[in-house]
């Protein structure tokens, strides 16, 4: 609920603002719905629902304008307006930006002691206090990181890695990248720096069979490698080791050990890893057809073994890291709250304009940076999920007017219409602000992503808010 203290003069700006008309003044001072919830628990025909803020707002397509509501109320607060039903209060927050004398407070930062006593003087029933956070100062997880301006995205951590936890993408194909897997494999050491010497080479086909980019041909009895005459650019994608997968096993084939991720086919069941598969957040997790024998082979998860550490012997671009964020995101952040809608574990909040990360439930899987459409958190990944095409429109049912979209848009997507308030979808870039910060969840919005795995080597976060 919204207070007001004794600064309050009566001047009425708030009431002026109300979308919903829940303030009034009362001996010169403002006094407002105090989201009780009586009149939510009392309607027949539940159409009234409690929004993400405390408030309450009414459906009404599903009002039939009982005046139930009204009679349950214990302050007075509800009333009609022909057949809309008009003060109950969303908790939109705009009496306490539009006040003059700074008098409106939100009750939910008051001390918690102080808010009690003061909604048991009303005999009202006390909602459940909040859970006090523990504040750590950052969250860290172990894994295998690729420092991206070293690597030249040749593809040999990728040949050798034993359960495809890495993806290589090259932007010209079916050239050399400069691998070596094929002088590892050369049985008649043939081949050196990438040149055949064919004086040496008994056409065993191994480097054919082998090459993971598919550079190398035959004809003539002679093989030949094609080389590239540009440098190699490209991706590269590999498991974060955050545990995700761990978490959303609906059995028990997969588990951390000692914070490795440890795969037991025989625990497996049909269907229990479906969720951790669309869930992975770079994708790298997937089911394959088994061939060694046992009941489903699963491949895309690190095992933290080593091995394209030691394959990446002259580059040296793979590494043992420990990535630790803590918290803070960059001035690019426009809050629109699509970190908090795909934080997978609910680590993060939106809160005055910036997020606020319970570093306790988070387990750094980097979800809410490959969907943040400014980049403004911290990663440590070239996967990007980017919004490409969606469907954005205001129901008018639930839309009370407040217009907190039109002020958070960060791309001006929302016209104001005075009465009422649209979407520019020219405009629109599909980031959620306005879906997520509407009080009323008057919204109907749909998107669809797209993965990027190319990102550009300055977007990669470099500060102190991820460690490499």
């Amino acid at each position: 609920m919204f207070l007001s203290t004794n600064k309050c003069e009566g001047i009425g700006k708030c009431i002026e603002e109300c979308p919903t008309e829940a303030i009034r003044l009362i001996n010169g001072k403002a006094f407002s719905c105090i989201t009780c919830g009586a009149c939510y628990r009392a309607c027949p025909n539940q159409a009234i629902f409690k929004n993400k803020y405390g408030g309450y707002v009414i459906d009404r397509a599903k009002c039939n304008g009982c005046g139930v509501c009204k009679f349950t109320c214990p302050v007075n607060s509800i009333h009609f307006d022909g057949d809309i039903v008009k003060g109950i209060c969303a908790r939109c927050g705009l009496c306490v930006d539009t006040c003059p004398n700074n008098s409106r407070i939100d009750g939910f930062d008051l001390f918690e002691e102080k808010q009690i006593n003061f909604l048991e003087s009303l005999n009202l029933v006390i909602p459940h206090k909040r859970t006090n956070i523990v504040e750590l100062a950052e969250t860290s997880r172990n894994c295998i990181l690729t420092h991206t301006e070293d690597c030249i995205r040749c593809g040999r951590c990728q040949y050798y890695c034993p359960t495809n936890a890495i993806i290589v993408q090259t932007d010209e194909k079916n050239v050399c990248t400069e691998c070596r897997v094929c002088t590892d494999l050369c049985p008649a050491d043939a081949i050196s720096n990438s040149i055949i010497n064919h004086d040496k080479c008994v056409l065993c086909l191994s480097c054919l069979k082998n090459c993971p980019s598919n550079a190398i041909t035959e004809s003539d009895f002679k093989v030949t490698i094609n080389h590239s005459e540009t440098e190699i650019t490209g991706t590269i994608v590999s498991c974060l080791n955050c545990g995700l997968c761990v978490l959303n096993d609906k059995g028990d084939s997969l588990k951390l050990v000692n914070g490795k991720i440890r795969f037991d086919s025989s625990l497996y069941n049909n269907g229990d890893l479906d969720e951790s598969i669309a869930k992975c957040p770079v994708s790298t997790l997937k089911k394959v057809d088994s061939n060694v024998g046992v009941k489903v082979e699963i491949e895309g998860y690190c095992v933290s073994c080593g091995k394209c550490v030691k394959s990446c012997d002259i580059q040296e671009a793979r590494k043992f890291e420990k990535v630790i964020w803590n918290g803070e995101v960059k001035d690019s952040c426009i809050s629109c709250g699509t970190c908090v809608e795909f934080c997978p574990v609910d680590a993060i909040l939106l809160k005055h304009g910036t997020i606020e990360v319970n570093h306790e439930k988070c387990i750094l899987c980097e979800s809410c940076a490959i969907h943040c459409p400014k980049d403004a958190i911290p990663t440590s990944t070239m996967y990007k999920q980017l919004p490409v095409s969606g469907f954005n429109t205001i129901d008018s049912k639930f839309c009370i007017n407040c217009k907190m979209c039109y002020k958070i848009c960060p791309e001006e997507a929302i016209i104001d219409h005075g009465d009422h308030v649209s979407v520019d979808m020219d405009k629109c870039i599909f980031c959620s602000a306005c879906s997520n910060a509407c009080p009323a969840k008057a919204f109907i919005f749909e998107r669809e992503f797209e993965s990027n795995r190319r990102f550009d080597q300055d977007q990669l976060d470099q500060s102190d808010n991820s460690v490499r």
